[in-house]
């Protein structure tokens, strides 16, 4: 469904009646309007259809708030969770007049990262391959007020409910930090995760594998075969959109949150990357773990410039409660054969050089993957540019090495705040091909900013524990 009229005629004939305009908005969320499916032209693919761009975060001011969402007919797809047959479009967002794209879009920053890549000569295709972690949990409640914060989470297979009265209590409940890969009817979610593929799969999302992750209740990876970088945040906008309503399609509630569980591991979006130009890859050959030089001087420039991707990269607060050692998450900044342990990893499953590539680890699901991607792709293309030399690998189990070697490696930010200061230091790399524009990410900085101030303001339930009687 590549152009207008072949959208439009598939449509008619599934049966749609009414048309849903999706796109993501600053900071990752899928917004959208619909209409009946007549009010879907030909010319309105071009033409833009209009809405108030005031009310989405980050956007525009309402003297200033007319916008244009400008559909893209390979997107489309018939939605599953809507009642009436429904088209749905994912959308690029426009300026009135001009349709000039909006500097702030995340959809149009991906595609300016794709035509600077172009650009540079050095490839024509970047591909990226996520690995969003998520929990499914049975309830959560959560309150915040003047006088008083509390959570709580629930999971009928996780370790704290081996003592509850559920009439029977059959015990099969996984233990903390052994959830991978345990059977039925230890892993609960087996039906629920084979559901969300089948979905996938009918929507052209390629599902590689779903399993239980390492962390007690409901914890899930569900590997999708890599695309292209636009495609690839495409795609990962109706994953997310597949898995929450499947979830609460029975009853039970899906988060994307990257540390919602104290004392158990969170969740990844380990990010696979690799070039390629005339569809030849370009990070095979005969350098360290079979990686082309090109390869070395892009990880050379992620390296570099971690501690600011880490803003964009892991954008919350909860993501640094998901960034400490203990728990498999990758806080050194080395790279490394095979090694887990490290933030940039190359996975040695295949000796084809079409499978040569690299795993970033510190990024989590909480990340806008059209903001993540193209940041990635910049700060390897500035290695590649500038041959940016990594150093030598870390082949040593990192949370082994004692204090002295381990000083010596250097680490991402201790927090979001941190992170911010590293973004306003380090963030030339991110103007190149005028991908992000300055005032995309001064507006970044100050919401994100907000947001840690929000929390480190609030008083702590767990400061009561502590401090009530100081």
């Amino acid at each position: 469904m590549s152009t207008p009229k072949n959208a439009i005629e598939t449509a008619l004939k599934s049966g749609a009646k009414m048309v849903d305009l999706k796109f993501v908005d600053t900071f990752g969320t899928w917004q959208h309007f619909t209409l009946p499916i007549g009010e879907l032209t030909e010319e309105a693919f071009a033409e833009g259809l209009g809405f108030d761009g005031s009310s989405i975060r980050g956007w525009k001011s309402i003297e200033a708030s007319d916008m244009l969402a400008m559909p893209d007919p390979a997107t489309a797809f018939i939605d599953p969770f809507c009642a009436v047959p429904t088209l749905s479009l994912t959308c690029t967002i426009a300026e009135t007049g001009a349709k000039e794209a909006y500097l702030r879009d995340p959809r149009g920053i991906a595609h300016r990262a794709e035509r600077y890549l172009l650009a540079t000569g050095l490839a024509d295709t970047a591909v990226f391959g996520p690995e969003a972690e998520f929990f499914v949990f049975d309830n959560i409640q959560f309150d915040n007020r003047t006088n008083g914060s509390s959570y709580l989470i629930d999971s009928e297979e996780a370790a704290w409910n081996a003592g509850r009265d559920e009439m029977p209590n059959l015990g099969y409940k996984i233990r903390y930090k052994e959830g991978y890969f345990p059977v039925a009817p230890a892993d609960t979610q087996q039906d629920l995760r084979t559901e969300m593929c089948l979905i996938m799969d009918e929507l052209g999302l390629k599902v590689e594998r779903h399993h239980h992750e390492v962390a007690t209740a409901g914890q899930v990876e569900i590997d999708i075969r890599f695309d292209t970088l636009v495609r690839m945040a495409d795609k990962m906008m109706v994953f997310k959109y597949i898995v929450r309503n499947v979830a609460k399609k029975h009853g039970k509630t899906a988060t994307f949150m990257p540390k919602p569980l104290f004392g158990d591991n969170g969740s990844g979006m380990h990010t696979h990357m690799s070039l390629w130009k005339k569809n030849k890859p370009l990070f095979a050959g005969n350098e360290y773990a079979g990686l082309s030089q090109m390869a070395l001087y892009y990880i050379g420039g992620i390296l570099k410039h971690a501690r600011a991707l880490c803003a964009i990269c892991s954008p919350t607060t909860n993501s640094f409660k998901r960034l400490v050692p203990g728990y498999e998450a990758p806080v050194n900044l080395a790279y490394s054969s095979r090694n887990r342990s490290a933030a940039i990893r190359i996975p040695a499953y295949s000796e084809n050089p079409k499978a040569k590539r690299i795993e970033y680890r510190p990024p989590d699901p909480a990340a806008n993957p059209y903001l993540a991607f193209s940041a990635l792709l910049l700060a390897g293309l500035d290695g590649v540019l500038n041959k940016i030399d990594p150093g030598e690998p870390l082949d040593k189990n990192i949370y082994e090495l004692p204090p002295e070697e381990l000083k010596q490696v250097p680490s991402v930010p201790a927090s979001l705040g941190e992170s911010l200061d590293c973004l306003e230091k380090d963030h030339e790399f991110l103007l190149k091909g005028d991908v992000f524009s300055l005032d995309f990410l001064e507006m970044w900085v100050s919401t994100k900013r907000k947001e840690h101030d929000a929390l480190r303001l609030r008083p702590h339930p767990y400061e009561m524990h502590l401090y009530y009687d100081a």
